[in-house]
C-alpha cells in the first residue's frame, strides 16, 4: 500500500557537479512554492560538523551519531542563493568552500552515513511538493518520484561555473585547480559502492553545456505541468 506522502508529488534533479541542478532546483521550488532539497548540501553540513569537532571522516559510527542530531532547513533566496541553516544557524558560506566540499565527498562514499540520512531526506517530501537536487536522488531516495531529471555538462563548463560561483562568494579560487578537483569528486561519485553518480532508467537528460538558466528552467516548467497537472 502507498504511504500518505508517496502521493506528494516530487521532482528528482541528479547529476554531477557544476551542471546546473542546484540553480534549477531552487528556481522550480520558488516558481512551483515547493519545498526544497539539497542532498549536497546535507553532506556538506555534516562534513562541516564532523570537520569541526575534529572527528576523522571515515569514523562512521560518530558520523552518523552527528547526522541523527542534525536539524537542517533550507531557504531559497531571490538571488537564487540558498541560505542553508544547520540547528538555526547559517553555515550558507562555511559549508559551500572547496576544502568543505572534498570532505563531503569522502563522508558521502560511506554506506552508513547515507543509510543515515536516507530518512532524513525522505522527511523533506511534504505538501504540496518537493524538488529535490543531488546525485542519488532518482535512483535511491526517491524511485517512485514523478519526475526525473538528470543534467549533464562538460568538465570545462562545469568547473567555470563552479569558479565564477566562488568568486563571487568571494571566495578565493582557481580555475585549474576547481578542474581538477572536479574531476576527483566525478570519479569518486560514480565509482562509490554505495548509490553511485547514474542516469536513473526513467530519467530524462538535459545537456546544459550551451543552456542559459532561463532556458532549463522553460524546459523543465513544461515538462513539470504536462506531468502533474
Amino acid at each position: 500500500m502507498m504511504k500518505a506522502n508517496e502521493k506528494i508529488p516530487v521532482i528528482t534533479i541528479d547529476g554531477p557537479s557544476g551542471s546546473g541542478k542546484g540553480t534549477l532546483c531552487q528556481i522550480l521550488a520558488r516558481k512551483l512554492n515547493w519545498h526544497l532539497l539539497d542532498s549536497g548540501a546535507i553532506y556538506r553540513v555534516l562534513a562541516f560538523a564532523a570537520f569541526q569537532a575534529n572527528i576523522p571522516l571515515m569514523q562512521d559510527d560518530l558520523l552518523v551519531q552527528i547526522a541523527g542530531d542534525m536539524k537542517l532547513q533550507f531557504k531559497p533566496q531571490s538571488d537564487n542563493t540558498l541560505k542553508v541553516l544547520l540547528n538555526n544557524q547559517d553555515v550558507s558560506k562555511e559549508i559551500r568552500t572547496e576544502a568543505n566540499g572534498q570532505r563531503a565527498s569522502v563522508v558521502s562514499t560511506s554506506a552508513q552515513v547515507r543509510e543515515a540520512l536516507l530518512q532524513k531526506q525522505r522527511d523533506f517530501r511534504q505538501f504540496p511538493g518537493l524538488v529535490t537536487d543531488g546525485r542519488d536522488m532518482g535512483t535511491t531516495v526517491f524511485p517512485n518520484a514523478g519526475l526525473k531529471l538528470f543534467l549533464s555538462a562538460s568538465a570545462e563548463e562545469r568547473a567555470k561555473r563552479r569558479y565564477e560561483q566562488l568568486i563571487n562568494q568571494g571566495i578565493n579560487a582557481n580555475l585549474a585547480q576547481v578542474l581538477d578537483e572536479l574531476l576527483v569528486r566525478d570519479q569518486r561519485d560514480t565509482a562509490r559502492s554505495a548509490s553511485p553518480l547514474q542516469v536513473a532508467a526513467d530519467a530524462i537528460s538535459i545537456d546544459t553545456t550551451k543552456l542559459s538558466i532561463e532556458q532549463v528552467v522553460e524546459q523543465v516548467m513544461g515538462l513539470a505541468k504536462a506531468r502533474f497537472t
